[in-house]
């Protein structure tokens, strides 16, 4: 029973792990790298915790709404504000001085490794405790709260390697790096706050109609900021490879490239190693 429990809490981390592994073309991360960035991830559960239980001690965040604003409070003082911060305070420590992030997509790849991390650890708690209904329970965490982190994970490295690698508009996507992921998990659970709260059959109704559209919409806009990156490392490449200095990558996924280059001398030069 155990078992069966934890397949139900992890698989659709892992099927999400590997999605956003295979989307790393061009110069794919270390199996050991993501391991750790996942591990990040999961310690942020704890540091999450560390800010929304005192808010809740303090009386800043309900669990019993009544009002809406009660809802839309709880959801972002109590949920997607420590969360993405926790989050954002691990992918900071851990890429603060790490040698292998040097393409745009990777600010991505680890930034959902750590909130799949998390949405791991958050899954083993919520389907543990609720063993009665684990299947139902599962299903609908599968389908919407574990693809909700990984998408919140891709909006915070999008704008986490915009900043690094585009230091004129730094400021901005310094401020979207936390704004952005806080906005939309903030937005995602106030809606599911105010349905399961009760307030009005009629805007309970709306609002899951709203929700399904916000989060097929979110889910596009995900993949979106994913081959815009793999599109701006490919085009970084391609320059690169014109004076010869592309080092440790691999050009799978590159179109209308050469296998190597030429140098002066005739000589092949195959440089082409994935990192290691």
């Amino acid at each position: 029973m155990t078992y069966v429990v934890l397949l139900a809490a992890l698989l659709p981390v892992a099927i999400l792990l590997f999605y956003i592994y295979k989307k790393d073309k061009f110069c794919p991360e270390p199996t050991a790298q993501l391991e750790k960035a996942f591990v990040f991830g999961v310690l942020s559960v704890p540091l999450s915790l560390c800010v929304s239980v005192p808010l809740h001690l303090l009386g800043l965040v309900t669990y019993n709404y009544a009002t809406i604003t009660e809802c839309i409070g709880s959801a972002f003082l109590g949920a997607a504000i420590p969360e993405e911060s926790a989050k954002l305070f691990m992918l900071w420590l851990f890429l603060r001085k790490n040698k292998f992030y040097d393409e745009k997509v990777d600010g991505i790849v680890y930034a959902v490794c750590i909130s799949l991390g998390f949405a791991a650890l958050e899954n083993i708690i919520y389907i543990f405790g609720n063993l009665d209904t684990f299947v139902w329970i599962s299903f609908l965490r599968a389908l919407f709260a574990v693809p909700g982190h990984f998408c919140f994970g891709i909006m915070m490295g999008y704008y986490y390697s915009l900043a690094k690698f585009y230091p004129q508009s730094r400021t901005t996507n310094k401020i979207l790096i936390l704004a952005a992921p806080i906005f939309a998990h903030g937005v995602y659970d106030s809606i599911l706050f105010v349905i399961s709260s009760e307030i009005s059959a009629l805007l309970s109704f709306i609002l899951m109609i709203v929700f399904l559209v916000l989060c097929n919409k979110t889910w596009k806009l995900a993949n979106r900021k994913i081959n815009e990156h793999l599109e701006r490392d490919r085009e970084t490449l391609q320059e690169q490879s014109e004076y010869n200095i592309v080092e440790n990558c691999d050009y799978n996924g590159l179109q209308e490239q050469p296998e190597c280059s030429i140098e002066e001398n005739g000589d092949c030069n195959e440089n082409l190693n994935p990192k290691n």
